[in-house]
């Protein structure tokens, strides 16, 4: 039976624009969402049927805590009366700090909310305020420990490190106290500045400079050490669980090509083999569902190369790795036999390890995935 699909909501809006920020955001007044609410009902009237069956939902940003409770729970009723959904299907919640308090929490558990992921990037104040954050340490803090005793089944952390000058003493300190306080998974991002945000447009006037290469690969690896030692194995690239059933089910579906519909402004879908998205301009996209027509600015249809190389460089960054096998199976390529002596130098080198049933990637692996998966043979 095929694996059942996530399902994606974007939710734009933010209190303020984080200068690293390159996902489609704007600002926007409590009667700018509640139009935007109303945009997302007549999209999942414009979608749906879907021939998927569905067992994630996510509701991403931008800051989905933004919106009210109640506007949550219209589109949550909306989607749950439009398309199909298996009986454990998961509901994910993104929240800033800001906006987390006892009465909101208690809402977003009454709505079903299952993982809540806290945006919290730091705990160091000098570093909030160089991303742009609004909330201070204290309120990161408290934002945590308000959610991990509200009993949520999971409650994750994201933090952001390889800032200009960053001092390894000060990650490890964000890295314990983040631990200290308990959460079930953790997402630790490695800075990227993206030429359209404030910090691409700093960097191109030389006032911003990126942490070298080398260090960045310290900060990488110290992270997986520091977090291993503490109970929080990576089971990804960039995510640490404390246990297996606190791990992404939604974000799997990207990395093991599982499909995806995405609803909302920028929203990118996936079929099993093409892939569209929406509008990222706002106004376009309200524009063309309000006329009755579906957003999409764009799609491709991936080969079957492409599809291969894509597993490759999702798998990669997993620790499971590739199961030789079935990307035998699905690509025709013997992946062992092409790369015999390219993954006999790998395994010499620590970067990888080979069991027979799959190919992993080490902790050293990890830090040049992406390089290691553009460098296989696939024919």
């Amino acid at each position: 039976m095929q694996e059942p699909a996530g399902l994606y909501v974007h939710v734009p809006f933010c209190s303020e624009i984080c200068p690293y920020c390159d996902f489609a955001v704007v600002r926007g007044r409590p009667e700018k969402r509640r139009a935007y609410v109303k945009t997302l009902l007549a999209e999942i009237d414009l979608t749906a049927p879907s021939p998927h069956v569905f067992d994630t939902i996510y509701f991403g940003g931008g800051t989905p805590s933004l919106l009210e409770p109640r506007e949550l729970e219209r589109l949550l009723v909306k989607l749950r009366t439009s398309f199909r959904f298996d009986a454990g299907t998961r509901l994910y919640l993104e929240a800033n700090p800001e906006d987390v308090d006892a009465a909101r929490l208690a809402a977003w558990k009454d709505l079903g909310v299952a993982t809540l992921s806290l945006g919290v990037q730091s705990f160091d104040a000098g570093e909030l305020a160089f991303l742009g954050r609004r909330h201070d340490p204290d309120e990161a803090r408290r934002a945590v420990r308000q959610a991990v005793a509200a009993g949520f089944e999971t409650v994750s952390v994201d933090l952001i490190y390889g800032l200009p000058g960053q001092q390894h003493d000060a990650w490890r300190r964000t890295l314990e106290q983040a631990v200290e306080l308990g959460p079930d998974h953790l997402s630790c991002y490695e800075l990227e500045v993206h030429e359209r945000t404030t910090f691409g447009k700093r960097r191109s006037r030389g006032e911003l400079t990126e942490m070298p290469e080398d260090v960045q690969a310290d900060f990488f690896a110290a992270t997986h050490d520091v977090l291993a030692a503490a109970g929080y194995p990576a089971y990804e690239v960039s995510n640490f669980a404390r246990g297996e059933r606190h791990r992404s089910r939604h974000n799997a579906k990207y990395w093991q090509q599982v499909p995806y519909l995405g609803l909302g402004v920028s929203a990118h879908s996936f079929d099993g083999e093409r892939r569209f998205w929406n509008e990222r301009s706002l106004p376009r996209y309200e524009r063309r569902i309000c006329a009755g027509e579906p957003a999409r600015a764009g799609e491709e249809t991936l080969t079957r190369e492409q599809r291969a190389l894509e597993a490759l460089m999702l798998g990669l960054r997993t620790a499971e790795g590739v199961d030789l096998e079935r990307f035998e199976t699905s690509y025709g390529v013997d992946l062992a036999a092409a790369n015999h002596e390219r993954l006999a130098r790998w395994l010499d080198d620590g970067l990888v390890e080979l069991d027979g049933a799959s190919l992993r990637p080490t902790v050293r692996g990890w830090a040049v995935a992406d390089a290691l998966a553009s460098s296989l043979v696939l024919s």
